[in-house]
């Protein structure tokens, strides 16, 4: 088995490059990773990391809070390039739900100490489709709250996107019970009212990410 290590996902997804100084840099920051920016590198550079993380092979590394976020990465992140538009692309959003929900039990979420870190695990629980998908996104809520515990000065407005963003996912949620667009790829019948949704081709996942600006 290859020697992979978590630092290898966390310098690639997190650089140390003070995107975090100005709201441009931050907004670019998001919108690579959120919008297919990573691809390229992923798989390039990635395939058998996140082939092995998807085999079970890395799970070790959620033994210490980093560890668990490289590996968040690998199994949430990651697979959404490596397969995009296949269903292989979600095929790990469980497992990747489960590790971000005992992280939040363990105190690993909490050992976390920038919002955008803690916010990886946000996301995994509201990728994961399931009966229970509106009480997660109701803990997403809870869990983004939480993030002005650890908010950077001048980046505030970016915690409140992500609440507007976990606003707009319950809302598909409550009205479909799933992720429609995701119906096509894995081959589900959509209903009459699916099918007009994913012809607007309106979705959270593809919307502009735009750099706030303050009041006034």
């Amino acid at each position: 088995m290859a020697d992979f290590r978590p630092e290898q996902v966390l310098d690639l997804w997190f650089p140390d490059d003070g995107h975090w100084t100005d709201p441009e840099r931050h907004r670019e920051f998001w919108a690579t990773r959120m919008r297919g920016g990573m691809d390229e590198v992923i798989i390039r550079d990635f395939g058998p990391l996140t082939e092995a993380a998807a085999r079970g092979e890395l799970d070790h590394w959620a033994e210490t809070p980093r560890g668990r976020l490289a590996l968040l990465i690998a199994l949430d992140q990651f697979p959404r390039s490596l397969w995009r538009d296949t269903p292989a692309a979600y095929g790990q959003d469980i497992k990747a739900c489960r590790l971000a929900l005992e992280a939040v039990k363990n105190g690993h979420f909490d050992a976390l100490t920038v919002p955008w870190e803690r916010q990886f695990h946000v996301i995994a629980i509201g990728h994961c489709e399931g009966p229970d998908h509106l009480e997660r996104m109701a803990l997403c809520d809870r869990l983004t709250a939480r993030h002005a515990e650890v908010a950077v000065p001048g980046l505030e407005a970016f915690i409140d996107r992500a609440k507007a963003q976990n606003d707009r996912v319950t809302g598909i949620i409550r009205r479909f019970g799933r992720h429609p667009h995701r119906s096509p790829i894995y081959g589900r019948v959509s209903t009459p009212e699916e099918a007009a949704y994913i012809a607007e081709g309106d979705f959270p996942h593809t919307s502009k990410i735009e750099t706030p600006t303050k009041p006034g």
